[in-house]
């Protein structure tokens, strides 16, 4: 297909448009709802890295920091991600264990994988396996949410349990920067165009 019969993708209603005569950095508005359609999305691998490193700047401290504190009988303890998901395992929630380690450890340290092996393949302009590298892009897009499980559990935990002197929650500094992590990916995923990996594909590459 030509440039002058290019198709594109509304970012809101995901509506497919076939933009005639539109150039690389023209912009048209979306017949069903008014949205500016670009057949490229603007400066995609400079606002994914900007992202992507920021999110990688937070990770560090977001393992490191405490997420929760459990203060009782005014003895406080605090937990980090890693230090949470072994307390579990010691006392026999195995499965919950695996639940958080899955969602705040293995899912935010995959999606920067991901993302970092995108920006790279697309950059240095590789052919290879471009069907592949868009499935990896749609499942890092589909299961980026799913990392705030922990956050949702720590949120809950501070809200429920606040009985003064006998027992008391308090999220901590590495909730603060994890959510961040989870936030930036989620929005690195998004300003990352998946058609750039096809750009240089040939028919027979896939």
């Amino acid at each position: 297909m030509t440039a002058g019969t290019a198709l594109a993708g509304c970012h809101e209603c995901h509506l497919a448009l076939r933009l005639p005569h539109l150039a690389d950095g023209g912009v048209a508005l979306c017949p069903r709802c008014g949205a500016p359609v670009h057949r490229r999305k603007v400066n995609s691998i400079a606002r994914t890295w900007a992202l992507l490193i920021a999110a990688l700047v937070f990770y560090v401290p977001a393992n490191l920091f405490p997420v929760m504190t459990v203060i009782s009988l005014g003895k406080a303890q605090s937990d980090t991600i890693m230090s949470g998901v072994i307390y579990l395992l010691l006392h026999g929630m195995w499965p919950l264990a695996i639940v958080v380690f899955a969602a705040s450890v293995v899912v935010p340290l995959a999606k920067l994988v991901a993302l970092t092996y995108l920006l790279v393949s697309v950059q240095i302009g590789s052919r290879s396996r471009p069907a592949d590298r868009t499935r990896i892009y749609r499942i890092t897009e589909a299961v980026g949410r799913w990392s705030m499980v922990d956050i949702y559990v720590v949120t809950i935990l501070v809200a429920l349990v606040n009985l003064g002197n006998l027992a008391t929650i308090e999220a901590g500094l590495g909730a603060v920067f994890f959510g961040a992590v989870v936030v930036l990916t989620m929005f690195a995923a998004e300003s990352f165009d998946p058609r750039l990996i096809w750009d240089r594909a040939e028919l027979n590459d896939v």
